[in-house]
């Protein structure tokens, strides 16, 4: 049996721009990323934010108003669709329901120019890459969300192309399917070395799979870089408050001393990286699950009073009303003895708090 191999190549934007015909507002605004051959790179964001418009525009389905697209190094910018090595997985699948599985699969080698035997291995070798070796003769009707939608997987894998792109590939899944499923898309990838640019607006989804993440807002990148980067030291308060929840409050930073900025915030003084920021006021995004509940009137802590205490299982999630705000968090200790109206202190620990833009 023939094996599947991966022809990766780099993506790269060149200051590209996207105006509908009518429209006024771009649904991409002059854009410049590189997404490295070998790599998966996920575009992150709210609906309406620009990352499908700009995976169509990698797939040729759309044609950018200005600007380059360059894959593997070439300029693609004008190419439609059937000329560029691109393999696409939709949402919706987009399985022919009369087809069987085997069928399916080797639908767009036929249009490749392999012969009948060449095709139908290379369909086999799709199929055992994805797992589903004996459900040849199946029609999608007779498989469940998860198989149909590695059927569309193995589809586009046997064409080798040399960016695949997937387009929110897990919605239509319940929670514990779309963990598993996109940990098969991962150790595909990996295993392959395949260049793959996946778009979902599911921010745990794209932490999970990425080896980088270009989260966009309103047509423009708010930040680019890897899972740790993006949830550790997020740039601005959108990124801070969309991978993840934050607390985002007022600060002041009373000053900065070869890299390290002390900052006060609400009755406390804190150190921390100060990520070229200079004395004045500022803003301070800290994850809930790096916010420490105090008891006893602890040192170097904010006031406050506990105003919701809610078991989730695995934690707890605490509201504490404090002169800085309300503040959000997240306890592993579940069997604390919390209770509505406790007055508490809030602490934050070394490396939680992270001085951001606006």
């Amino acid at each position: 049996m023939v094996e599947i191999r991966s022809n990766a190549a780099s993506v790269v934007f060149e200051d590209v721009t996207k105006t509908y015909p009518g429209g006024t507002t771009p649904a991409v605004n002059d854009i410049s990323l590189t997404i490295e051959a070998g790599k998966l790179v996920t575009l992150l964001g709210p609906s309406g934010c620009g990352k499908t418009t700009t995976l169509r525009m990698i797939a040729g389905l759309e044609m950018p108003s200005s600007g380059r697209i360059l894959i593997g190094g070439k300029d693609v910018t004008r190419l439609p669709a059937t000329d560029r090595d691109v393999s696409m997985v939709f949402q919706s699948y987009a399985l022919f329901p009369h087809m069987t599985v085997l069928q399916n699969v080797s639908y767009g080698l036929g249009f490749s120019g392999y012969d009948k035997k060449e095709t139908t291995s290379r369909a086999h070798a799709g199929l055992e890459l994805v797992g589903l070796t004996g459900f040849e003769s199946r029609l999608p009707s007779e498989l469940s969300g998860g198989q149909q939608q590695r059927v569309a997987v193995a589809r586009a894998l046997v064409l080798e192309p040399q960016v695949l792109l997937f387009d929110e590939p897990l919605s239509n899944l319940d929670a514990k399917l779309r963990r598993h499923v996109r940990e098969e898309i991962r150790e595909i990838q990996t295993k392959l070395g395949l260049t793959v640019v996946y778009v979902t607006h599911d921010q745990e989804e794209a932490l999970a799979v990425s080896d980088r993440i270009i989260v966009m807002n309103r047509a423009v990148i708010a930040q680019d870089g890897t899972p740790r980067e993006l949830y550790d030291a997020p740039s601005n308060a959108f990124v801070a408050d969309f991978i993840g929840e934050a607390n985002i409050f007022d600060c002041e930073i009373v000053a900065v001393n070869k890299g390290q900025a002390t900052v006060k915030l609400g009755s406390v003084e804190l150190k921390m990286a100060a990520r070229d920021f200079t004395p004045g006021p500022a803003k301070l995004a800290i994850r809930p699950s790096r916010v420490e509940i105090k008891t006893g009137g602890a040192a170097n802590t904010i006031a406050g009073k506990l105003a919701k205490v809610t078991y989730v299982g695995s934690h707890l999630e605490l509201l504490v009303e404090a002169d800085i705000g309300n503040v959000f968090v997240l306890s592993p200790d579940v069997d604390a003895s919390f209770e509505v109206g406790q007055a508490v202190g809030v602490g934050f620990p070394k490396g939680g708090p992270v001085l951001i833009k606006a």
